[in-house]
């Protein structure tokens, strides 16, 4: 495993430690115009022009060099392995690329006729169906364009239920502590009231905590399985039955559902609604900003709040119709429609028995990282997990090595840092995420780079610390960069 220290050679690290303006030099043009063969426009009134913001004047081949030279520094799912864990950030198959590029996919309007885009809701027709299949439920929405805003939309949906059923007393949403930070804002939004619920020590929902919360006025329990700490909840059927008793509902947050695909449902565990990340387990990798899909389910209690709109199939084919209730539009027009796309091409290329090996490949790698691992950094539950495995450098930093130092460490070697002080419930934590794209080979070097910096916080914490030593920049003052950024060029 090769490590490095010290600053990187200055041929390779030029674009980081020079900016374009730093290379721009008068009078350079990256292509010369040919004579105006119209009236020359005058130009804007002074007042009107912005001599604050220069621009460099570089050459055409420096302006490409610049900008290919970035481009390396960029990292990828293309390039290298993320072990981020609950983002699934895995690599997907490119085949769902071209499928969704294809022109009767990609070239579609929203507001085209009905006769027109036939496929199009022939697909999105299926995926719905396809979906109910996959989570055990009755009914499914395409419409949300996130997981968090599916999120949102369950709980909506959950609350005009209630409305329509004279339980409207019922404000408090119950949230388990392991749950995805999102499920306590969306409940939030939808205007409940939301108390945790704390996890026992073998990380599950503590079952006399739930039982003595649960009351009249508790609308719902939203539960993230398996959780942020990467574990099943063995008493889910417990739960779903006290939840139900008590007279609330059980909604699923399926961000993670590549943890059991193809393997349990979450109509069969005694779930509401569920919604699911269709940009993660299904689609295309998951983060930069790019377009999500999360789809919401439900069973038939449910189905007539669903959000708008549903396809559904007619005598003269197929069209976009409102659910009776509905909670209405969440956004302008039919939801992220290529991602969709994606989704339904991977779905249908895998299979039953694919998607079964998604799952089983998903936790067998979580497992192995976390029996390579844990005898050099501490695991606070010291049980088989599924999709993910959440350690804690408690043990590192009694030797003033922080989980930042070791996930900026981590870039040194090569890898992207894994996802840091999450969840909560976990000090130092450190959540890794495989996923069941990556190879043997690619988990082995990843665990070997982990223990050599397990063992450098032993011997030489400092080297830790100061990382990372090979890129063009170290470490930066995020806070104050977040707060006051500067965002262009400010230089002499």
């Amino acid at each position: 495993m090769r490590f490095a220290i010290g600053r990187p050679d200055p041929k390779e690290a030029q674009t980081g430690e020079r900016l374009s303006m730093d290379m721009s030099r008068p009078g350079r043009r990256a292509l010369d115009l040919p004579p105006l063969d119209v009236p020359e426009a005058p130009p804007p009134p002074s007042h009107l022009l912005r001599t604050s913001l220069r621009l460099p004047e570089l050459s055409q081949n420096e302006v490409v060099r610049y900008f290919l030279s970035l481009s390396r520094l960029n990292y990828s799912v293309d390039s290298g392995f993320y072990p981020l864990g609950s983002c699934t950030m895995k690599y997907n198959p490119k085949v769902n690329e071209e499928v969704a590029s294809l022109p009767g996919f990609a070239h579609v309007h929203p507001l085209q006729q009905r006769h027109t885009i036939q496929g199009a809701l022939y697909l999105m027709f299926h995926l719905q169906e396809l979906l109910c299949r996959i989570t055990g439920m009755d009914s499914s929405s395409l419409a949300p364009a996130a997981g968090a805003q599916g999120e949102l939309a369950g709980m909506l949906m959950i609350k005009a239920f209630l409305r329509d059923h004279g339980q409207s007393q019922r404000n408090v949403v119950l949230v388990p502590d392991s749950a995805h930070g999102t499920n306590p804002a969306s409940a939030a939004m939808a205007g409940f009231q939301v108390v945790t619920i704390p996890s026992n020590a073998q990380g599950n929902v503590d079952l006399e905590a739930l039982r003595e919360t649960l009351g009249p006025q508790v609308a719902a329990v939203m539960l993230t399985i398996p959780s942020t700490l990467g574990l099943f909840e063995p008493n889910i059927q417990q739960i779903a039955q006290m939840v139900h008793e008590a007279g609330a509902l059980l909604y699923g947050d399926g961000a993670n559902q590549n943890a059991f695909l193809g393997r349990a449902r979450f109509g069969d565990m005694g779930f509401d609604v569920v919604h699911l990340n269709l940009h993660k387990t299904f689609a295309a990798p998951h983060g930069g900003g790019g377009p999500g899909a999360g789809p919401v389910c439900c069973k038939s209690h449910l189905a007539p709040y669903l959000p708008t709109p549903v396809v559904e199939q007619t005598d003269e084919g197929f069209r976009l119709t409102s659910p009776p209730r509905s909670i209405g539009r969440l956004l302008a027009f039919w939801g992220h429609f290529t991602v969709l796309v994606r989704a339904y091409a991977y779905i249908r290329a895998l299979g039953e028995e694919g998607l079964k090996a998604v799952s089983t490949h998903a936790v067998v790698n979580a497992n192995y990282v976390r029996t390579r691992l844990k005898g050099a950094y501490h695991l606070p539950y010291d049980r088989p997990c599924l999709h993910e495995v959440v350690f804690s450098t408690v043990r590192q930093k009694a030797k003033g090595v922080k989980a930042l130092d070791i996930a900026k460490r981590l870039i040194d070697y090569g890898f992207h840092p894994p996802t840091m002080y999450f969840p909560l419930t976990v000090p130092e934590a450190l959540m890794i995420e495989p996923t069941e794209t990556e190879s043997k080979e690619n988990l082995d070097a990843f665990c070997e780079a982990m223990l050599a910096i397990a063992r450098e916080a032993e011997e030489c914490p400092e080297v830790v610390r100061e990382a990372p030593h090979t890129t063009p920049l170290a470490r930066l003052d995020e806070a104050t960069a977040a707060r006051r950024p500067i965002l262009h060029w400010q230089g002499g």
